[in-house]
């Protein structure tokens, strides 16, 4: 039984040091929302001008926290007061950002959005930003950004233009080491391409002319000057079509050995005899995985297609990884055990169990489905 679509919005937790940048690539990121609307849950207000601060012509849809910090909320059903309020249908929002306190424990939260009993959201990774210039004092400093590194989906070596080419490549090669398969990307003043953290959301014609000042025009006054810089130039993508069904078996040994530095995947699969009425839906972000079954349209071409976006990773391997996931039609088949394509229908259906497992279902007794759990673990 296909659980029932809910519309769910990505939350990424945005996280780093004092200091490290993260105010500015959050101003960055409403700059260049690009019809995005974006709400932003902040404990830690920097330089935010919290006071005229309106996201997307939302009154309301900034939440404060004042001088708590929200990792020490109590269990996650008060982070899920705070998203209450911005995942309500009238805030018409795309993506919510939680900047933490730059003393916040990032895996707490991590945990905490995991668990959330919110239908309305899903995990969009835990962004870490490092000051480049200050990152050997920091760590001398305060030895857990080690732990902090270690659970991020996505690092943004931040301020590099105040370290030499030499010094630069140090702190990668450290970074990298610390984060494992986490994508690292280097950036001058938060300025990262806002495609990494979500797709634009581009409304119809007139659909935002009537409203109030945002955020991001409040910014824009203030120019940033990175008009000439090429955001993209810090990651690679790379797309895979395919009109053959993917074997859920091979798919899911892809996507669990899916290589370092390839951050996000979005699109859809098709696993042809092993659910013929549903497509489905990928949200990879980080170690992260969530396929949620979407019914096929009538006349609908039946096609698997992906997005792939990360930092330092190999897009023709890739493509051919997922050209070798394929599934191949049986040699002799046996009319009473093949669909009408020629694959063995009960066989991709046991198949399907792997990709099950990252299906969303109901909460279990304590509200943290084990796969949930586990990849809060991993994290």
């Amino acid at each position: 039984m296909t659980p029932p679509r809910t519309q769910q919005i990505p939350v990424v937790v945005l996280a780093g040091f004092l200091g490290s940048g993260k105010t500015t690539l959050l101003n960055h990121l409403l700059r260049n929302r690009a019809g995005t609307r974006i709400g932003v849950i902040v404990n830690d207000f920097g330089a935010i001008e919290i006071d005229a601060m309106t996201v997307a012509g939302q009154v309301g849809s900034t939440v404060s926290l004042g001088n708590g910090c929200l990792c020490c909320a109590v269990d996650a059903s008060e982070l899920d007061t705070f998203l209450e309020t911005l995942t309500r249908p009238s805030a018409g929002l795309d993506l919510i950002v939680i900047e933490a306190s730059g003393l916040a424990e990032p895996q707490e939260l991590v945990r905490m959005l995991l668990a959330s009993e919110n239908p309305h959201i899903l995990y969009g990774g835990l962004v870490e930003v490092v000051d480049a210039a200050e990152f050997d004092g920091t760590r001398e400093r305060h030895p857990e950004i080690d732990r902090h590194l270690a659970v991020a989906d996505l690092v943004v070596l931040n301020k590099t233009d105040r370290v030499g080419e030499a010094e630069q490549e140090r702190l990668r090669a450290t970074v990298a080491e610390l984060s494992g398969p986490a994508a690292v990307i280097s950036a001058v003043h938060g300025r990262i391409d806002p495609e990494l953290l979500f797709d634009p959301a581009l409304r119809p014609d007139g659909e935002e002319k009537a409203r109030q000042l945002t955020f991001e025009d409040l910014l824009r006054e203030e120019g940033d000057g990175d008009h000439g810089d090429h955001l993209h130039a810090a990651y690679e993508s790379a797309d895979f079509t395919s009109d053959v069904p993917m074997d859920p078996r091979r798919f899911i040994a892809f996507l669990d050995s899916r290589p370092e530095g390839l951050y996000r995947i979005k699109g859809f699969a098709d696993f042809g005899a092993g659910d013929r009425d549903n497509k489905y839906a990928l949200h990879a972000v980080g170690r992260f995985l969530r396929f949620v079954p979407q019914p096929w349209a009538r006349g609908e071409q039946r096609l698997t297609q992906l997005v792939m976006i990360g930092a330092g990773i190999d897009t023709e391997a890739l493509r051919a990884g997922l050209t070798g996931c394929r599934a191949e039609p049986l040699e002799n088949p046996e009319p009473s055990r093949t669909s009408a394509d020629g694959f063995d229908t009960p066989d991709a259906e046991r198949a399907m169990w792997g990709v099950l497992r990252y299906v969303q279902q109901a909460p279990e007794p304590e509200g943290v489905p084990m796969d949930v759990e586990e990849a809060a673990a991993e994290a």
